[in-house]
């Protein structure tokens, strides 16, 4: 007669021996991307057959190229391009949190003058400010600050005051601060409404509120944009040439109708500066608005730096993993 312990009065019985082992981890495989393989490899294809052409093709002359490349001539061009670039940018960026301020202000006279020119400078080249700039002396030989239709206070020479690089300077300008104005328009909309109130609760005067409060929080949406248009605007001073500014390309200008056989090589040069030039610009761009995200981000973004060493102690981490085994 077999026995047998009887159940207990919450489940079935215990089973009797030793458990079972568990199995296997199961490993979860990534699911498979042919596109991104495909897409990937025909990028890299491509980038190579570039590659190649660039540096084995005849026709670009790099030999040519490496001459001219640190000539003083492209140099002392070079330098005015940063010089009109700098300056524009300054004043630019002046002249459109003036327009913003103006655009946001309770008076509609200042309102609408705003409005126009802003609406001005967008709608017209910035070739034809230059021209018409280069060209005001016929217009307007003297220039007077005085009584409108009565005595004049102070004359200028107005061929004396412009300049070539005065009138590059101001035409880009003039150009720059109806863009810049809807850039930090935007930025001051951006910022919490609740900012606005608290500020104007704190009792300040209304230059403190901006300065202090408002612009600082605005300038987070305001960097980005305005570094994408600082960009544009070292290209744009390629169009200085016109108003017999020798820049960078003005003085490649110069340069290839006097040796017509090194216009390519000519051209790649002011191409790889303009590509520096605005790589140094994004470079500063990225710790700027690194800068200014301290308050609205718990970890700041890591800078390459801080990548690179990253990236050295997870491949030294997996070498130390792979011996250990």
């Amino acid at each position: 007669m077999l026995l047998s312990a009887p159940a207990g009065p919450s489940g079935p019985p215990s089973p009797s021996g030793p458990p079972a082992p568990p199995g296997p981890a199961e490993r979860v495989l990534p699911l498979g991307r042919p596109g991104r393989w495909i897409a990937a490899l025909a990028v890299l294809v491509l980038a190579s057959q570039a590659g190649h052409g660039l540096l084995t093709n005849p026709f670009y002359q790099w030999d040519r190229f490496a001459y001219w490349f640190f000539r003083p001539v492209i140099l002392e061009g070079l330098l005015i391009t940063l010089q009109v670039a700098a300056y524009s940018a300054v004043l630019g960026l002046a002249g459109g949190v003036l327009l913003a301020l103006g655009r946001l202000s309770g008076s509609p006279v200042l309102r609408s003058a705003s409005w126009a020119y802003i609406w001005l400078f967008r709608s017209v080249p910035l070739i034809v400010v230059l021209l018409f700039l280069y060209n005001l002396s016929a217009l307007y030989p003297t220039l007077s600050i005085g009584v409108p239709f009565g005595p004049a206070f102070l004359t200028f020479d107005e061929s004396r005051l412009a300049t070539d690089i005065v009138v590059a300077v101001v035409g880009l300008s003039l150009s720059e601060a109806a863009y810049a104005a809807e850039i930090v328009r935007a930025g001051v909309l951006s910022v919490d409404q609740g900012q606005h109130e608290a500020a104007a609760a704190l009792g300040l005067p209304k230059r403190y509120q901006f300065a202090r409060i408002v612009f600082p929080q605005a300038l987070r949406s305001i960097v980005p944009s305005y570094v994408n248009q600082l960009i544009g605007l070292l290209k744009a001073t390629s169009l200085v040439f016109y108003v017999s500014l020798l820049d960078l390309f003005g003085s490649v200008q110069s340069l290839a109708s006097t040796y017509p056989g090194d216009v390519v090589p000519l051209l790649l040069v002011a191409t790889v500066w303009y590509v520096i030039l605005t790589s140094l610009v994004s470079v500063v761009q990225f710790y700027i608005e690194r800068y200014y995200a301290r308050g609205a981000l718990r970890t700041l973004p890591p800078t390459p730096v801080q990548r690179a060493r990253a990236g050295l102690r997870d491949v030294r981490t997996r070498l130390r993993t792979e011996t250990a085994r």
